[in-house]
């Protein structure tokens, strides 16, 4: 049978809405590139994007809904279901993957008894995996609402998402204090962060990723490199004492400005560690 089509919303919904809309709509010089605002403004409302919200997009810029059903569909920060107040989205792309990001979104499968796009049935959380946090400086990295948990392990994601689930407050890494999805979907259509501090909170980039930039500037001693199996640095022959035998360096403790390799990773994450093997563990889309 044909689908019927989407009911509208409630005359004060709709009214509270299309004010916002049209305050969208006044930042472009062509209405229909209010679109991607737009839907986030639509998920604000009802955690998700609807059939009617899609229609309201439709009848407010002159689109089609099939116009607007193919930006809603081909974005993924859009939801085409109901969804938790919490998404949290475990990087498994290359570098989180073998540094635990894998490992973590199978725990997290398991511990909240969900699949990916998957909401608890209380619905606090969805989980999802995705693709790249473009953070990779701290992985394996973990996503709540788009605000950033650096250097996870399972234990720590474990924890995170049952504070989700319990209501307490809980901290990003970096970035803005916490909202609920709806709050944060709309702040992503433009209109301000209204709570306290939060702007101010937001800050810039990590101490990581500024690693490059500070040497560049001469402001940090160039990295010595640290050998991956004996833990001490590669030696040159000016190096070498008479009573130590090449390949048997000195026990070398790394400063702050010297660089770990992967196998020095301060947390036990990597898909190398039996400890915390990880492996794939879905079917792409699953």
């Amino acid at each position: 049978m044909p689908e019927l089509p989407a009911p509208p919303y409630p005359d004060d919904v709709r009214a509270r809405l299309e004010r916002d809309a049209r305050e969208i709509v006044a930042r472009y010089p062509d209405s229909r590139s209010a679109l991607l605002p737009m839907l986030h403004l639509v998920q604000s409302e009802e955690g998700y994007v609807t059939r009617t919200g899609m229609r309201f997009c439709a009848e407010l810029l002159g689109l089609t809904t099939a116009e607007v059903t193919a930006v809603a569909t081909f974005y993924t920060m859009y939801r085409r279901r109901p969804s938790g107040d919490y998404q949290v989205g475990v990087c498994t792309n290359t570098l989180c993957a073998v540094m635990g990001g894998d490992a973590i979104y199978s725990a997290l499968q398991e511990h909240l008894g969900v699949g990916n796009g998957e909401t608890t049935d209380d619905g606090k959380v969805t989980l999802e995996h995705i693709e790249c946090n473009a953070a990779c400086d701290f992985a394996p990295v973990v996503m709540v609402n788009w605000e950033f948990f650096d250097n996870q392990t399972v234990e720590s994601a474990r924890r995170l998402v049952d504070e989700l689930r319990a209501g307490a407050e809980v901290s990003p890494t970096r970035g803005a204090p916490l909202c609920t999805f709806k709050e944060t979907a709309r702040i992503l259509a433009g209109f301000p962060d209204a709570r306290e501090g939060a702007v101010a909170a937001s800050g810039g980039a990590g101490h990581a990723s500024l690693t490059g930039l500070r040497l560049a500037k001469g402001e940090t001693a160039p990295a010595r490199v640290v050998h991956p199996r004996d833990g001490g640095p590669h030696e040159t022959p000016g190096d070498r004492t008479p009573d130590r035998a090449p390949g048997n360096a000195a026990p070398h403790d790394p400063s702050p400005s010297e660089h770990l390799s992967s196998h020095d990773a301060p947390e036990a994450t990597s898909a190398s560690d039996p400890a915390h093997p990880a492996g794939p563990v879905a079917e792409e889309g699953e």
